[in-house]
This record gives structure tokens, C-alpha cells and sequence, in this order.
């Protein structure tokens, strides 16, 4: 995580597209409204494909397959078959994906705090 010294360091050492190229390429492995809802959701533990649909109100089931897919090219998402009759599939965070708890983790701060504020106004 960068730290404000760090980014300070960094500002001085370089033009700001320095920065805002790895903060884009983050946006872009994790954009849409799905892929963190997905995320947040394995974090609790491994899931089948219906459990994370239960749990994430209004995805549909192809949005959620493709989401899925999306996760697992980019190392997110494990997805393990299981050879058993009828087949199970379950679907969990790498130890990749895991690296993303801390900054789920100050979203979520952020989010309490802003719809603190915008309700209070």
C-alpha cells in the first residue's frame, strides 16, 4: 500500500501519469459492478455458482459466469471441478485474489464515511 511519504516521493521523482497508470490498470481488472461484490463474496469462503448468486442481490446467472471467467483469466478466481456425480463446481479467491482484502477494506471505510456525510447534509 502507498503510503502519503510514498506518493509524495513519487510525485517528485516523476508526472502524475506515473501513478495514474497502475491505478488504471486496477480499474480495469476490477471495473464493472460486479467483479467486487464477487470478490467480497469469496473472501467469506469458498462458494458454488448458486451461493454467490443468492448472495449478491440482482446479478443474473450469465453476468455472474462471466464475471467468473473474467476473474479466473486475471488470477482472481479459482474455479475447481469437482469429479463427483452430479459434478460440483466451486469457486474461491488465490492467494492473488486475497491480496485485494486491504483495499476492500479501505472502500469500505470510504463508502461508510461518504454516505455518512451525504445523509447528513
Amino acid at each position: 500500500m502507498i503510503v502519503k511519504e510514498e506518493v509524495k516521493e513519487i510525485k517528485k521523482e516523476c508526472t502524475c501519469t506515473k501513478i495514474i497508470q497502475p491505478v488504471q490498470d486496477a480499474l480495469y481488472v476490477l471495473s464493472g459492478k460486479w467483479k467486487l461484490p464477487i470478490i467480497i463474496s469469496l473472501s467469506y469462503g469458498n462458494k458454488r455458482f448458486s451461493e454467490m448468486g443468492r448472495e449478491i442481490p440482482k446479478i443474473t446467472d450469465r453476468m455472474l459466469s462471466k464475471e467468473l471467467r473474467e476473474l479466473e483469466m486475471n488470477q482472481l478466481v479459482q474455479r475447481k471441478v469437482y469429479d463427483s456425480v452430479p459434478v460440483v463446481v466451486e469457486y474461491s479467491l488465490t492467494e492473488y485474489g486475497k491480496t485485494l482484502n486491504p483495499a476492500i477494506e479501505e472502500l469500505y471505510k470510504w463508502g461508510l464515511e461518504h454516505r455518512k456525510r451525504l445523509i447528513e447534509e
